[in-house]
């Protein structure tokens, strides 16, 4: 999965991809131009979720409770 979402991005310009010959094979990912200005998008969608993994945790913790007294009820 990791492999798909990374050529995906280098497809889309986000990323370059140097393959170096040597032994064990060695691969290096590089940010383009294009790819550093999503830094300050994913920087902040980072603080967000940092900042409400709390509320996160405790609405999946009710969720997977609802679901598990669902499934038991059936």
């Amino acid at each position: 999965m990791l492999t798909l979402t990374l050529r995906q991005l280098e497809r889309d310009g986000l990323l370059t991809r140097t393959v170096h010959a040597c032994v064990p094979p060695r691969v290096d990912y590089t940010l383009t131009a294009l790819g550093t200005t999503l830094l300050d998008a994913v920087t902040a969608l980072g603080a967000w979720a940092t900042e409400h993994r709390t509320e996160i945790g405790d609405n999946r913790r009710r969720y997977d409770e609802a679901q598990a007294a669902g499934s038991a009820a059936s």
